[in-house]
């Protein structure tokens, strides 16, 4: 695939930094190569020279002198080439991409490793929006997506969804506005990319189903759009040279085993917010079970606009929410929902909060 009428004006004219250029030359160059070339501080003046990290099998990760220069130190713009390579061996386990043997001209698969999913977003967000472009997503939207989007000037397409995410039929709803061959003329102005949480949507905690996808897949072939495939909780994000240790003493099947875990956590705390929410909201609130994430989306009946309760009332009770407006285009629309997370809290602290919310909104209605 050809992405080059994706790109902005001001990304086509980027050029690859020659300091940066020469940042990776240097690290695969033999030790006999002198440089006067990169700005990278002398690492003998770092002021932490070892380390030990104990992870929960009692085993120990040892940064020597060495691990921990090149830990403190400038690295490749994409990553560590070791964190990479794994990471990439991973994906071709786990999804085996076809783009993998594809040319790079023609879009071959790469990874770039990120401080986290909102930077890689906001890179990918500047690299592919002018003002004024279509985009799809569906409500409700990560309240940190949506500000990353607003300053960009675009036009943010709602596509509806239920509990089990994006409703293909309603996306391709909105594309019969224009033709599948419009995407060749830039003055049509056909929607550029789909945004959307496949697992564990923020804040819905819907999951699209396989079927689903392929019908999304399908409509974004045939009106030629990108999709924004953005999937922070299906592995979690670490430090990048700390994890590059970690999965290597791991292996690949250590480090699955480890997703197992933390699987059965958030699954545990899920049923737990799960049953505080039936034992003290049923008949108050509506709710359907996430699928994934960390979080449950509730509508509370009988109050058109539940911020003044959840950012007002609540917090005098001690109780912190997120109120639903946040996760919405139009975040001055009034919004019965609002957002609980399970990742902190014990069971017993659920409790305890959804019992406090239940006689606010008895007081409220």
């Amino acid at each position: 695939m050809n992405y080059a009428r994706f790109i902005t004006a001001a990304s086509a004219s980027r050029r690859p930094s020659p300091i940066r250029v020469l940042t990776e030359i240097l690290s695969r160059a033999p030790k006999s190569v002198i440089s006067l070339a990169t700005g990278s501080p002398n690492p003998n003046m770092f002021p932490f020279k070892t380390a030990v990290i104990t992870i929960k099998n009692g085993k120990t990760i040892q940064f020597d002198e060495e691990t921990m220069k090149r830990a403190l130190q400038y690295s490749q713009s994409a990553g560590i080439p070791e964190l990479l390579s794994w990471l990439k061996q991973l994906q071709v386990k786990l999804h085996n991409p076809p783009t993998l043997h594809y040319p790079p001209s023609q879009g071959q698969m790469d990874i770039c490793v990120t401080t986290g999913s909102q930077e890689g977003l906001c890179k990918v967000f500047e690299m592919l929006i002018n003002r004024g472009d279509n985009i799809l997503l569906n409500e409700p939207v990560y309240s940190g997506t949506l500000e990353a989007l607003h300053p960009l000037g675009c036009n943010m397409i709602n596509v509806s969804s239920d509990e089990y995410g994006m409703i293909p039929d309603a996306l391709k709803e909105i594309l019969s506005r224009w033709k599948p061959e419009d995407s060749k003329d830039p003055e049509k102005n056909t929607p550029k990319f789909l945004y959307t949480v496949p697992n564990g949507n923020n804040p819905a905690g819907t999951s699209l189903t396989s079927d689903r996808k392929k019908e999304i897949y399908e409509l974004a072939r045939k009106y030629d759009f990108l999709i924004i495939e953005d999937d922070p909780y299906y592995f979690l994000q670490f430090n990048k040279l700390m994890v590059s240790q970690l999965l290597h003493q791991w292996g690949e099947e250590g480090f699955l085993a480890h997703i197992e875990r933390v699987i059965d956590y958030y699954r545990k705390q899920k049923d737990a917010l799960l049953a505080a929410a039936d034992k003290w909201l049923s008949g108050l609130a509506e709710w359907h079970a996430p699928t994934a994430g960390m979080f449950v989306w509730i509508k509370i009946k009988g109050i058109s606009d539940v911020k003044q309760l959840i950012e007002e009332k609540a917090i005098k009770k001690e109780i912190l929410m997120v109120p639903g407006n946040a996760f919405y285009i139009d975040s001055s629309a009034p919004s019965p929902y609002f957002r609980a997370s399970f990742s902190l809290a014990s069971p017993e602290q659920m409790d305890i909060a959804f019992q406090r919310l239940a006689q606010l909104i008895k007081e409220s209605i």
